[in-house]
């Protein structure tokens, strides 16, 4: 079993059920704002998926920490933002920035893990 790989599948799996869920039954429910934090959310949760998903298939150590950064970034970044939108108070959103913090830690893991040889 590739945990890696079952999380990045799990959060690609959600950005496009959260996704297609808010196109579609929050259509007209959502506040202008909210549906704004509601689609970065599953733009960010699945392009950082797809990412987790691309490290998983490698056996480098630094390729497979940025991997678990980034599922633990679309988890806090984008959990923080559909939140909001389902109407957490406005304070919750201090908690996004680190999700973000997490995708940043991500992608220099793997702009290190580049700048190594094998």
């Amino acid at each position: 079993m590739n945990p890696l790989g079952l999380a990045a599948g799990i959060c690609g799996f959600l950005a496009v059920a959260l996704g297609a869920f808010g196109a579609h039954g929050l259509e007209g429910k959502l506040s202008p704002e909210a549906g704004e934090w509601w689609a970065t959310a599953t733009l960010y949760g699945l392009a950082h998926g797809v990412a987790a998903l691309a490290v998983s298939l490698s056996d480098r150590d630094l390729l497979r920490r940025a991997g678990w950064a980034f599922v633990i970034g679309a988890a806090v970044f984008s959990g923080s933002l559909y939140a909001m939108a389902f109407g957490a108070p406005r304070w919750f959103g201090m908690i996004t920035p680190l999700g973000g913090v997490s995708f940043l830690a991500g992608w220099a893991l793997t702009m290190m893990a580049g700048l190594r040889r094998r």
